[in-house]
C-alpha cells in the first residue's frame, strides 16, 4: 500500500443539474470512436446520440440512400426516397456485429449511455418492431428517439404519413418497447409552443405526448439548413437565427409549462436532442460564445425545465461540429474554436454528474470491491483518497493479472480516463499538466466499472436489465514520483 493513500470509500455517480449529451455521426459526418472523443474533451457525456434509419420495404434498402441514389438530382438533404442516415441493418431480434451495435457497445464501455435516433417506416409490422426491441434490450438504460422532429415536413415519415399516423405509430412502438425492452426510454420529439398557446399539432400528437417517457424539441441558435447545397450568404434564404439566448430559454420554459397542462401535471423530462450554433452563420470565433451564453442562462434560471441538451455534433462536414471533418482525409478532425468553449461548459459543476462520497472501506490492497454500473448518472464505485507531497512528475496505475481484464472509467483532478480489458498500465499525468498542485494536496481517484462488452449480461433478470456488476479484486499498483530521473543541462 503506497503511503499517499489515506482512505478508501464507496462513491456514487449521480445526476447533473442539467446533463450534457453529444451527437456522434449523422448525415453530416461519420462516427468517431469514444477513445478519441474522451481524450479530446476530458470527460464522458451522459448520453451519446446515434442517427439511423429503417425503411425495410423500400427497393434501395439496406443501402445508404445517398449511395444508392448517387445519380439522383437533389436540391435539399431530405429529397432522397428515405432519410440519408446510416441504415439500421438490425431487425433480426439479436444484436449482431453491425455498425449500430458496435457503436452502442463502444459508447457504453466508455461509461456513457446511448440515445438512438431511428427514423422508421410507420408501415413496419409488429414483428419488426418486436425484433428491434429485443436487439436493444441488452444495452441498459438507453434512449430511443422515434421519428424525430415529427412536427416538421422534411423527413420521410412526414412526407409519407400524416401527423396523426406518426403519433399513433409512436404509441404503438412505445408499447412494444415497454413489453420487450422496458429498460429503454422512449423520446417523443416534436416542436415548441406556438404563438397560439398550443404545441405544434397538439391534437394529432396528444396520445404520444401522454405516453412518452421523455419529451424533446430540437433547436439551433442559428442553422444553415440549406447545407450542403448552397453557400450561406447574407442574402440567402436557407438559414435561420434565433432572436436571443434569453428568448430561446423563455420558449423552453413556456413549452414545458404547456406539457404540464396537457398531461395534468404528469411531467416527464424535457431534453433538447439536437442543439448548436451554426458556424456557417456566425463564423467560427463567435459560434461557441453564444453557446456559453446559453449555458449561463440555464444556470441563472436554475428551474429544472431543461433536463439535458445535446451538442450536435462532435465532428461535422459542415460547421455544426466541435471539429470539422478534414476534406482530404475523413479520419481526421480539424478542431474549431467552439471545442474549447464547449470544454468550459463540460468543466462547469452545474453540468457535471454528481460524485457523492459514501461508506468508508478498509484500506487494503486486497479490496475485493463490488462495482455496480447502472448508467452515466446512477452507478457505484470506489474513491481512493490520497495526499500528494507535491506536484507529481509520474502518476501511473498498474493492474495485475487478477484485474487486467476489468473495464474501468476513472476520474482524477477533473479528468476522466478509460481502461480497456487487457490494458495493464494507465498514465494519469495528463490530469496534472497545466494544473500545478501545491505541496500536501489531497486528490481523489474515482473508479467505476461499465460493462466490458458494452452490453448487460443476464438480462432475463429484471435487475440486470438496468445494472451491470464487476469486481475489482485488488487496488492497482500506484506509481507516484515527485522528481524526474534526470535533468538535461
Amino acid at each position: 500500500m503506497i503511503k499517499e493513500i489515506k482512505k478508501i470509500n464507496k462513491i456514487h455517480l449521480g445526476e447533473a443539474k442539467c446533463s450534457l449529451d453529444l451527437g456522434d455521426g449523422s448525415e453530416r459526418g461519420e462516427y468517431v470512436n469514444q477513445d478519441y472523443i474522451i481524450t479530446k474533451l476530458g470527460r464522458p457525456h451522459r448520453n451519446v446520440g446515434l442517427m439511423y434509419t429503417y425503411y425495410p420495404y423500400d427497393e434501395q434498402w439496406p443501402e445508404r440512400i445517398s449511395v444508392a441514389c448517387a445519380d439522383m438530382e437533389i436540391t435539399f438533404q431530405w429529397d432522397y426516397p428515405y432519410d440519408d442516415y446510416f441504415p439500421y441493418t438490425g431487425g433480426t431480434g439479436v444484436a449482431g456485429d453491425q455498425d449500430v451495435f458496435n457503436q452502442m457497445r463502444d459508447i457504453r464501455r466508455h461509461g456513457q449511455d446511448v440515445t438512438l435516433t431511428l427514423t422508421i417506416d410507420c408501415k413496419c409490422d409488429d414483428e419488426k418492431l418486436i425484433n428491434i426491441a429485443k436487439e436493444l434490450k441488452t444495452f441498459g438504460r438507453m434512449k430511443l428517439r422515434i421519428n424525430h422532429e415529427c412536427a416538421g415536413d422534411w423527413f420521410t415519415h412526414n412526407q409519407r404519413y400524416s401527423f396523426k399516423e406518426i403519433g399513433d405509430f409512436f404509441v404503438r412502438f412505445h408499447k412494444i418497447i415497454k413489453e420487450y425492452a422496458p429498460n429503454v426510454t422512449t423520446i417523443f420529439d416534436t416542436g415548441f409552443l406556438t404563438p397560439a398557446g398550443v404545441l405544434e399539432h397538439e391534437e394529432d400528437f396528444m396520445d404520444a405526448y401522454k405516453i412518452a417517457d421523455e419529451w424533446s424539441a430540437d433547436c439551433y441558435l442559428s442553422l444553415h439548413y440549406g447545407w450542403p447545397f448552397d453557400v450561406c450568404e447574407k442574402d440567402s434564404n436557407t438559414y435561420s437565427v434565433k432572436e436571443s439566448v434569453s428568448s430561446f430559454v423563455d420558449l423552453i420554459e413556456a413549452t414545458y409549462k404547456r406539457y404540464d397542462e396537457i398531461t395534468g401535471g404528469k411531467l416527464r423530462p424535457l431534453v433538447i436532442t439536437e442543439f448548436n450554433n451554426d458556424g456557417d452563420v456566425t463564423g467560427g470565433e463567435e459560434q461557441g460564445e453564444s453557446v456559453k451564453r446559453l449555458a449561463e442562462e440555464i444556470k441563472k434560471r436554475d428551474n429544472g425545465s431543461l433536463r439535458a441538451f445535446t451538442m450536435y455534433q462532435f465532428r461535422d462536414r459542415g460547421r455544426l461540429g466541435l471539429e470539422i471533418e478534414d476534406p482530404n482525409n475523413a479520419e481526421n478532425g480539424i478542431e474549431q474554436p467552439i471545442l474549447n468553449d464547449y470544454k468550459e461548459i463540460l468543466e462547469d459543476d452545474y453540468f457535471k454528474p454528481e460524485l457523492k462520497i459514501g461508506e468508508e472501506l478498509g484500506v487494503s490492497d486486497n479490496i475485493d470491491a463490488g462495482l455496480r454500473w447502472g448508467s452515466a448518472e446512477d452507478s457505484d464505485g470506489i474513491c481512493i483518497s490520497m495526499e500528494l507531497e507535491k506536484h507529481p512528475v509520474f502518476f501511473e496505475l498498474y493492474f495485475d493479472d487478477e484485474d487486467i481484464d476489468i473495464n474501468l472509467m476513472m476520474e482524477i483532478n477533473g479528468k476522466w480516463f478509460y481502461k480497456a480489458p487487457g490494458v495493464k498500465c494507465i498514465d494519469l499525468m495528463t490530469a496534472f499538466y497545466g494544473k500545478s498542485l501545491e505541496d500536501n494536496t489531497s486528490v481523489k481517484l474515482n473508479i467505476f466499472a461499465p460493462p466490458a462488452s458494452g452490453e448487460n449480461a443476464n438480462v432475463d433478470t429484471e435487475d440486470c436489465l438496468y445494472n451491470s456488476y464487476s469486481v475489482l479484486k485488488k487496488l492497482p499498483d500506484i506509481r507516484i514520483r515527485y522528481a524526474s530521473l534526470a535533468v538535461i543541462g
